[in-house]
């Protein structure tokens, strides 16, 4: 196992991704910050908490379900269509490695009209399968497709190899 980023550096790739996503909705009355379930929504937390520090524009928090064995089940979300719909929205994910849980998280989103989508991933291993890239991402890294990331908020935050 080797350690890829600390709780220190995730913290801070958290707050330079916050920034990002502020100035990239910097003229938005309102957006949405929609985290894919588990380590997605959990970053998507950290991401709104830092938002609500440097960011005057009201952040709504999202929960975005992708079933990771079954993709193509439908994609359901905490807020109702209408709370989505013609606003701007970041889809958050902890680490882009083929794409798909993203891609089906993004095509959820593109049946509903809205002013932007973007996406932002803690870890982008440009492995990816399907035709998607992380708008916003902590680290980037080339591994083996063999290698596997895990980030753990458990604890200290830690984003590793295996």
């Amino acid at each position: 196992m080797t350690i890829i980023l600390t709780a220190e550096q995730i913290q801070h790739k958290i707050r330079r991704m916050a920034y990002q996503i502020y100035e990239a909705n910097i003229h938005q009355n309102s957006f949405i910050l929609a985290g894919i379930e588990g380590n997605g929504y959990v970053l998507a937390q950290k991401l709104y908490e830092e938002l609500k520090a440097c960011c005057p524009i009201p952040v709504t928090l999202c929960k975005v379900k992708v079933n990771k064995t079954n993709v193509l089940a439908p994609v359901t979300t905490s807020l109702e269509v209408a709370d989505y719909q013609d606003q701007s929205v970041v889809l958050v994910d902890d680490v882009l490695s083929s794409g798909a849980t993203l891609i089906y998280g993004v095509k959820h989103f593109l049946e509903v009209p809205l002013k932007q989508l973007k996406t932002a991933v803690l870890v982008n291993r440009n492995h990816k399968k399907y035709p998607i890239k992380a708008d916003f991402k902590g680290v980037s890294l080339s591994t083996s497709l063999q290698e596997h990331i895990e980030v753990s908020f458990e604890g200290e935050a830690v984003a590793y190899l295996e």
